[in-house]
Protein backbone atom coordinates (compact mmCIF):
# COMPACT_ATOMS: atom_id res chain seq x y z
CA UNK A 1 0.00 0.00 0.00
CA UNK A 2 2.86 2.71 0.84
CA UNK A 3 4.57 1.79 -2.28
CA UNK A 4 1.47 2.68 -4.21
CA UNK A 5 0.80 6.07 -2.42
CA UNK A 6 4.81 6.46 -3.06
CA UNK A 7 4.28 6.20 -6.77
CA UNK A 8 1.19 8.15 -7.05
CA UNK A 9 3.02 11.15 -5.16
CA UNK A 10 6.07 10.60 -7.49
CA UNK A 11 3.30 11.23 -10.57
CA UNK A 12 1.30 13.61 -9.19
CA UNK A 13 3.56 16.35 -7.69
CA UNK A 14 5.09 16.93 -10.93
CA UNK A 15 1.91 16.68 -13.00
CA UNK A 16 0.41 19.39 -10.17
CA UNK A 17 3.23 21.79 -11.08
CA UNK A 18 3.04 21.37 -14.56
CA UNK A 19 -0.45 22.22 -14.49
CA UNK A 20 -0.17 25.43 -12.12
CA UNK A 21 2.67 26.86 -13.86
CA UNK A 22 0.78 28.66 -16.54
CA UNK A 23 -1.79 30.02 -14.52
CA UNK A 24 0.88 31.47 -12.07
CA UNK A 25 2.45 32.96 -15.13
CA UNK A 26 -0.69 34.42 -16.48
CA UNK A 27 -1.52 35.89 -13.48
CA UNK A 28 2.29 37.70 -13.61
CA UNK A 29 1.35 38.38 -17.10
CA UNK A 30 -1.32 40.42 -16.59
CA UNK A 31 -0.30 42.56 -13.37
CA UNK A 32 2.49 43.43 -15.65
CA UNK A 33 -0.11 44.90 -18.25
CA UNK A 34 -2.02 46.46 -15.36
CA UNK A 35 1.45 48.52 -14.59
CA UNK A 36 1.73 49.21 -17.54
CA UNK A 37 -1.93 51.28 -18.39
CA UNK A 38 -1.50 52.60 -15.06
CA UNK A 39 1.48 54.64 -15.73
CA UNK A 40 0.41 55.21 -19.48
CA UNK A 41 -2.95 56.89 -17.72
CA UNK A 42 -0.21 58.65 -15.19
CA UNK A 43 1.61 59.91 -18.06
CA UNK A 44 -1.39 61.51 -20.03
CA UNK A 45 -3.15 62.88 -17.01
CA UNK A 46 0.81 64.63 -16.38
CA UNK A 47 0.68 66.04 -20.30
CA UNK A 48 -1.96 68.47 -20.73
CA UNK A 49 -2.37 69.77 -24.11
CA UNK A 50 -4.25 73.16 -25.29
CA UNK A 51 -5.38 73.85 -28.52
CA UNK A 52 -7.35 76.74 -29.98
CA UNK A 53 -9.71 76.39 -32.80
CA UNK A 54 -13.89 75.38 -33.41
CA UNK A 55 -15.66 73.67 -31.44
CA UNK A 56 -18.24 71.54 -33.32
CA UNK A 57 -21.06 68.58 -31.71
CA UNK A 58 -19.32 64.90 -31.91
CA UNK A 59 -21.20 62.42 -33.21
CA UNK A 60 -22.37 61.11 -30.27
CA UNK A 61 -23.78 62.09 -27.24
CA UNK A 62 -22.00 64.29 -24.92
CA UNK A 63 -18.60 64.41 -27.71
CA UNK A 64 -17.66 67.20 -29.34
CA UNK A 65 -14.69 67.83 -31.96
CA UNK A 66 -12.39 70.67 -31.81
CA UNK A 67 -10.31 71.02 -35.31
CA UNK A 68 -6.88 73.05 -34.13
CA UNK A 69 -5.42 75.62 -36.14
CA UNK A 70 -2.51 73.20 -37.55
CA UNK A 71 -5.12 71.11 -38.64
CA UNK A 72 -5.76 68.21 -36.57
CA UNK A 73 -9.10 67.28 -35.15
CA UNK A 74 -9.59 65.67 -31.88
CA UNK A 75 -12.66 63.50 -30.12
CA UNK A 76 -13.38 66.13 -26.71
CA UNK A 77 -15.30 65.04 -23.62
CA UNK A 78 -15.84 66.93 -21.05
CA UNK A 79 -15.00 66.54 -17.24
CA UNK A 80 -17.75 67.05 -15.98
CA UNK A 81 -17.10 70.69 -14.93
CA UNK A 82 -17.00 72.02 -18.41
CA UNK A 83 -19.58 72.50 -20.17
CA UNK A 84 -18.81 72.65 -23.87
CA UNK A 85 -22.20 72.35 -25.65
CA UNK A 86 -22.44 76.24 -24.74
CA UNK A 87 -19.45 77.05 -26.67
CA UNK A 88 -20.44 75.00 -30.27
CA UNK A 89 -19.66 76.92 -33.05
CA UNK A 90 -17.34 79.16 -30.83
CA UNK A 91 -13.45 79.36 -31.57
CA UNK A 92 -12.60 78.64 -28.47
CA UNK A 93 -9.38 77.34 -26.35
CA UNK A 94 -9.41 73.83 -24.66
CA UNK A 95 -6.81 72.22 -22.07
CA UNK A 96 -7.20 68.85 -21.13
CA UNK A 97 -5.53 65.23 -21.03
CA UNK A 98 -4.83 62.80 -23.77
CA UNK A 99 -6.83 59.74 -22.93
CA UNK A 100 -7.01 56.32 -24.93
CA UNK A 101 -10.23 54.41 -25.31
CA UNK A 102 -10.49 51.19 -24.66
CA UNK A 103 -9.98 48.47 -27.43
CA UNK A 104 -13.25 47.36 -26.97
CA UNK A 105 -14.45 50.95 -27.77
CA UNK A 106 -12.09 51.33 -30.82
CA UNK A 107 -13.86 48.05 -32.48
CA UNK A 108 -17.12 49.24 -31.50
CA UNK A 109 -16.42 52.52 -33.55
CA UNK A 110 -14.72 50.94 -36.56
CA UNK A 111 -17.75 48.23 -36.70
CA UNK A 112 -20.11 51.07 -36.65
CA UNK A 113 -18.24 52.62 -39.42
CA UNK A 114 -18.27 49.80 -41.52
CA UNK A 115 -22.21 49.27 -41.12
CA UNK A 116 -22.97 52.58 -41.60
CA UNK A 117 -21.07 53.04 -44.55
CA UNK A 118 -19.04 55.85 -43.45
CA UNK A 119 -15.15 54.97 -44.12
CA UNK A 120 -14.89 57.71 -46.60
CA UNK A 121 -16.39 60.41 -44.11
CA UNK A 122 -14.19 58.72 -41.02
CA UNK A 123 -10.99 58.87 -43.33
CA UNK A 124 -12.24 63.09 -44.46
CA UNK A 125 -12.25 63.43 -40.38
CA UNK A 126 -9.98 61.35 -38.97
CA UNK A 127 -9.63 62.46 -35.40
CA UNK A 128 -5.77 62.88 -33.90
CA UNK A 129 -6.71 61.82 -30.49
CA UNK A 130 -9.13 61.74 -27.73
CA UNK A 131 -8.96 64.88 -24.63
CA UNK A 132 -10.74 64.71 -21.53
CA UNK A 133 -11.45 68.84 -21.06
CA UNK A 134 -10.41 70.33 -18.05
CA UNK A 135 -10.93 73.77 -19.32
CA UNK A 136 -12.28 76.10 -22.24
CA UNK A 137 -11.72 79.57 -23.01
CA UNK A 138 -13.74 81.37 -25.37
CA UNK A 139 -11.84 83.04 -28.03
CA UNK A 140 -14.21 84.12 -30.33
CA UNK A 141 -18.45 83.49 -31.44
CA UNK A 142 -17.43 82.19 -33.96
CA UNK A 143 -15.07 80.36 -36.22
CA UNK A 144 -14.61 82.34 -38.96
CA UNK A 145 -10.89 83.38 -39.37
Amino acid sequence: MSQKIVKLAYWLVPVLLLCLCPSALLAQEKEAQEKQESKAEKKATHNPKTITGCLQKGDQPDEFTITGDDGKTWGLRSSGKVNLSEHIGHKVTITGSPMRESKAEEKKEKAEEKKEGTMEKAAEKHEYGDLRVSSVKMVSDSCSK
